[in-house]
Parts: C-alpha cells; sequence; structure tokens
C-alpha cells in the first residue's frame, strides 16, 4: 500500500521576488503568485506590524524549496 505524500510549504527562491514566501505560498495553494503578493502589500497597508512580523517569521521558519 503506498502512502500518500504530505503537502509542504516551502520559500521558493527560484520563482520568489524577495526571499520567496509569496511563491511558496501561491505554490502550495495552487494559485498565481501575484495574488499572494497583491495580498501581502495590502497587509502592509493595512496592519503593517503584523504583516511585517508573519513575513520575517515565514523567512526564518520555513525551509527553502530545493
Amino acid at each position: 500500500m503506498k502512502v500518500p505524500s504530505q503537502k509542504r510549504i516551502y520559500r521558493d527562491l527560484d520563482s520568489g521576488i524577495i526571499s520567496g514566501v509569496c511563491a511558496g505560498v501561491a505554490r502550495y495553494f495552487d494559485i498565481d503568485a501575484v495574488w499572494v503578493r497583491a495580498a501581502a502589500v495590502a497587509g502592509l497597508f493595512i496592519a503593517t506590524p503584523i504583516t511585517l512580523v508573519a513575513y520575517v517569521a515565514a523567512v526564518i521558519l520555513l525551509p527553502r524549496l530545493v
């Protein structure tokens, strides 16, 4: 019996602009990275400190896509 592979989230440095967080999130949810980047920019305008802390945490905690 084959065990299904787990879906994991990574930072995608090849498709990323700054650190690959938005590209990795987009790949995980199977959507275009432009939408995730737009949501990140909107988050910067709406809740700057929370968005920055979340982004930096993602850069530190998410592994790179190898």
